[in-house]
Parts: C-alpha cells; sequence; structure tokens
C-alpha cells in the first residue's frame, strides 16, 4: 500500500500531515511511504528525516499522489478552480478522510454514474467545505469516500483523534504569545528599584480548548487573568488555572443548565445584566482574546466597536475566530487594525503558527484514526462501519454524501 504526503500549496500553511514518526509507524505497518520534496520544511523536517524512517522522496505532487492508496494533507486537496489541481491526481474513484465541516448542498451522483463504481485511494486532510460547495461536488462526483475529522464524536476513546482539540490548544498559547509581542508592557507585576510594574489584565472570552490554554499561558507569564463563557458550568475550569470567572451570579444563572447538560435560554433582564457587566469589565482590560466558535454560522460577536473604543490606547484584542467573520466586527484577516491606539489582530490559521508541535499532532491524530482499522492480512486500510469513529465522521461514500448532517435539505 502506498502512502503519499504532499507539500501543501495553500497560502499561509506551514504544516505537514505526517511527522518522521508517524512515517515509521506508517512502514512498520508493511507500507511504501513516499514525502514530496520539501513537505516538512515549513515545520523543520527536512527530507533526511523522513528517509531516515524509511520513506521515500518523490520529486513533486505527481510523483507522490499519482498512484498512492492513501494521501495524507493537512488542507482540502486543491482544485483547478484553485490554481493547482491537486485533485486531478488522485486515483480516480479515491476515498477520502477528511477534516470536514458540515456542507450542504452538494449534488448526489445519477445511477449511472454510480454504475461500476470502484473506490480508490485514501485521502486525510482539512477540508473547510463552507463556501467550497464545488470542491466538495467534485469529490462525491469521483466516488471519494469522505471522513470528518472534525464530526470525531466526543467520547473518550476517540480522544486522540480529536483534531480540533490538539490544534485549539496550540492555538490558544501562541495567541497569549502574539498578544504580548503586540503589547508595549511586560505581563508580570516587577518590583525595581526605580518603582513597581503592575501586572497586565488579560481576559479570555470563550473558555473551550483554545480558552482555557490561553488562561494557562497569561497565568505562566505572571499576567491577571479573568474570563467568561456562556456555560456557568467552565466556571470551576477556569478558577481551577487560577483565573476570575466573570458573571452574573444570581439565582438564575445558577440553574442555567438543564440536568442533560445544556444551556437554558436565558431571560432578556439576565442578558442584559450581563452585557452591561462584560462591558464594564472590558474597560478595565489590556488584552483581550477571543475565542469563540460556532460551527457553519457566523462567529457571534464578542466585542462591540464601542466595547474596542473604550479601551486604553496601548490595549490588545486577539481575535481567533476571524476566519468565521470574527468575535469583533473591527478584525480583519491577517491584519492588525489600530483603533485610537487598540491594537485588534486578526491573524488566520493559528494553528500554522506554531507549525512544528502542530504538524507533530495533528499527524499523531491522524495514526490514531487509522492505525485501529489496519488489515493485516489484506495489507490495506479497512474501515468498519460499525464502529462510532468511523459512522460519525463519513460523509461521503459511494458518490453519495452519507452524513445526516450533511444531506441535502438539512
Amino acid at each position: 500500500m502506498k502512502i503519499g504526503i504532499p507539500k501543501e500549496r495553500r497560502a499561509g500553511e506551514k504544516r505537514v500531515a505526517a511527522s518522521p514518526e508517524t512515517v515509521k509507524k506508517f512502514v512498520g505497518l508493511g507500507c511504501t511511504v513516499v514525502v514530496e520534496t520539501g513537505a516538512g520544511m515549513a515545520a523543520d523536517i527536512p527530507d533526511d528525516q523522513y528517509t531516515a524512517m524509511g520513506a521515500q522522496i518523490g520529486a513533486d505532487a505527481k510523483a507522490t499522489l499519482g498512484d498512492a492508496d492513501l494521501v495524507l494533507k493537512v488542507q482540502r486537496p486543491m482544485t483547478a478552480a484553485e490554481g493547482n489541481d491537486e485533485l486531478a491526481l488522485l486515483k480516480k474513484g479515491a476515498v477520502l478522510v477528511a477534516a470536514l465541516q458540515p456542507l450542504q448542498q452538494v449534488r448526489r451522483p445519477s445511477d449511472a454514474e454510480l454504475k461500476g463504481y470502484k473506490p480508490g485511494a485514501v485521502v486525510i486532510a482539512t477540508m473547510d467545505p463552507y463556501g467550497n460547495e464545488g470542491a466538495i461536488a467534485e469529490m462525491a462526483g469521483a466516488s471519494l469516500t469522505a471522513f470528518a475529522m472534525e464530526l470525531m464524536p466526543r467520547i473518550t476513546r476517540a480522544q486522540s483523534m480529536d483534531i480540533l482539540s490538539s490544534q485549539s490548544n496550540l492555538a490558544g498559547y501562541k495567541s497569549v504569545l502574539d498578544a504580548a509581542a503586540h503589547f508595549g508592557r511586560a505581563f508580570p507585576m516587577m518590583m525595581t528599584s526605580a518603582g513597581t510594574i503592575a501586572p497586565a489584565r488579560v481576559f479570555i472570552m470563550g473558555v473551550g480548548v483554545a480558552g482555557l490554554q490561553a488562561i494557562a499561558t497569561a497565568k505562566r507569564l505572571g499576567a491577571v487573568v479573568s474570563a467568561t463563557d456562556v456555560r456557568p458550568a467552565t466556571k470551576e475550569q477556569v478558577e481551577s488555572l487560577g483565573g476570575k470567572f466573570v458573571w452574573v451570579d444570581d439565582e438564575e444563572a445558577r440553574s442555567s443548565q438543564t440536568a442533560g447538560g445544556y444551556a437554558k435560554e436565558m431571560s432578556a433582564e439576565y442578558k442584559a445584566k450581563q452585557a452591561a457587566l462584560i462591558a464594564e469589565t472590558v474597560k478595565k482590560q489590556d488584552i483581550i482574546i477571543t475565542t469563540a466558535l460556532i460551527p457553519g454560522r457566523p462567529a457571534p460577536v464578542l466585542v462591540t466597536e464601542e466595547m474596542v473604543r473604550s479601551m486604553r490606547p496601548g490595549s490588545v484584542i486577539i481575535d481567533l475566530a476571524v476566519e468565521s467573520g470574527g468575535n469583533c466586527p473591527l478584525s480583519k484577516t491577517d491584519q492588525v487594525v489600530d483603533v485610537n491606539g487598540v491594537k485588534v489582530v486578526g491573524y488566520s490559521n493559528y494553528p500554522s503558527r506554531v507549525p512544528v508541535d502542530a504538524s507533530n499532532l495533528y499527524a499523531k491524530n491522524l495514526w490514531n484514526f487509522l492505525s485501529p482499522h489496519w488489515d493485516k492480512d489484506g495489507q490495506a486500510f479497512k474501515f468498519n462501519f460499525e464502529d462510532e469513529t468511523v459512522t460519525g465522521t463519513c460523509v461521503v461514500r459511494d458518490g453519495q454524501v452519507v452524513h445526516p448532517q450533511l444531506k441535502e435539505g438539512n
């Protein structure tokens, strides 16, 4: 079985989908691994580290992808319309294993197109399908079988396969370092002979994986950290990391979660009180890091223009949701916007800003997903469609979109 690992060709992408460690594991199974020359250079992995683990080096994308049974990528294969037609290089009837977010309105192949269907190669990538319906349709029309890694069920057994967690963890860490780089002051309190330097005040909005890592990193740098989230259950997590949880603490808030763990709709009165508290909190902050994302929908606005203008000059806002519209309406993708001295930072693809660790973790996630499905006798990957991690992530199979969240009309 041949595994191909091409160089990433999308702008700004520094990660690679296989590490020397995972290459060694695949070779150990009996696979032939071909890495395109230079594929790992942006992640500080030269070709000789791959060859030392038993990989071959492909001269170009065609040599790497041409007859590969399994293709490992970080981002979705490019189409002709995107400039580099990687899809055309895949083995016909490829099976696609991808980090694919929900997509609607993908064309179903006709009965004639399905006649004589034969599955082919396997590709693992991050798909970013929103606004890219045409590319997904091409994959379905080519009889690909796609697994959406970001649809991985949130079960204990699948934690080691969760690319969202591994990459968001690094994004939260790097966001604090970027904030420190743009901030004109020190983070910790310092006692000097010339006077005392007050600690920076950092406010994290959204306490998911990225938010929790941002809290931990800011605390390690010596900042005074506070955080907020729509889920009151995160209060304990924030406080366990040494942060202060910002919320309107009343009877309604304490009973705002159902027995099943879901948030209840809050009253208009409570929402108004919470908004006023957040606005007042923002005024006092030196750094704000926003992390709120909703799959398939524009990012919610957490920091309004009025809030930004209420902050002191020299303050910094890091918007981790800029690619989905932003948690701050003033943020712009890959730009630093100055608003009366407040820097609004909108860097995209945060995991790629830590390419070495992001690549290693991403590669390990893919190995953890694939390795249980290796058929030793057949010397190939044979997916068990009774496995929850397979049925929960499979979105395209036999030329059709099969995941219930992605079918037309859903």
